[in-house]
């Protein structure tokens, strides 16, 4: 099932990963209907492999304790029938990625920090399985519309100068997406974004999300200040 030889140097590692990961998207994408029925609930646990020839498998876990490499997420079939189809491909998605990384730093544990970080650096230049899926695109990728901020993509005004009152503003995600900005924290406090009328602001260097009235902050105060620091950022770097 796996490569004759194992892959060793950072460009057949890379190769190896971008292979199992071309295999996993298929899966979850192109051929999405082939791989939602293959996961009937009422089997045994089942996982999602993606194999180094760029193909996809929905099988049992390896039998061998430890197994020849990390093995992904046990069981996603149980979930199938019990959450929304989109939600649960996502939750695949999710583990798919930590599989795909577990697999490459297993095959990659004999490469010294540079190489590592070299390995790291091509990996993360491809979105994740759960970016595809879900169909996000990094923000990185998207210029920001206020060309006259220096943030990379969590600029707090729009372009007409309207500061961006909550974390829904970010230009990477799309408008249906709503649901998801539950998800964004509070650098200060920890909590959830979860009201459409709560103001949040951006950090334009570190580029974290902030409660207004964690950072003591106002739309008024914030609409004055050509780029803000989050108390963090204003410590390390010094104030102006």
């Amino acid at each position: 099932m796996e490569m004759a030889s194992s892959p060793r140097t950072v460009e057949e590692i890379f190769k190896d990963f971008s292979a199992r990961r071309t295999g996993v998207v298929r899966a979850l994408t192109h051929d999405v209907d082939e791989f939602y029925g293959l996961c009937d609930p009422d089997k045994e646990n089942l996982c999602l492999y993606g194999h180094p020839n760029e193909t996809w498998e929905v099988t049992l876990p390896a039998e061998e304790v430890p197994p020849e490499l990390p093995e992904p997420a046990l069981g996603i079939n149980f979930a199938r029938d019990g959450m929304n189809r989109r939600d649960w491909l996502s939750l695949v998605a999710v583990h798919s990625d930590s599989w795909l990384l577990s697999v490459a730093f297993y095959l990659g544990a004999r490469l010294n920090r540079n190489e590592r970080k070299r390995l790291f650096s091509l990996i993360n230049d491809l979105p994740t399985v759960f970016e595809v899926v879900t169909d996000r695109k990094p923000i990185k990728e998207k210029p920001t519309v206020d060309s006259g901020s220096k943030s990379r993509g969590s600029t707090k005004r729009s372009s007409d100068g309207q500061v961006k009152s909550n974390p829904k503003f970010d230009e990477g995600y799309e408008e249906e997406e709503d649901d998801e900005h539950s998800e964004t924290l509070c650098g200060s406090c920890g909590g959830n974004y979860n009201a459409a009328d709560e103001f949040w602001i951006a950090c334009d260097i570190c580029e974290r999300w902030f409660h207004g009235k964690c950072v003591k902050m106002t739309p008024a105060k914030a609409d004055s200040i050509k780029q803000y620091k989050c108390p963090a950022c204003s410590l390390r770097r010094g104030r102006p």
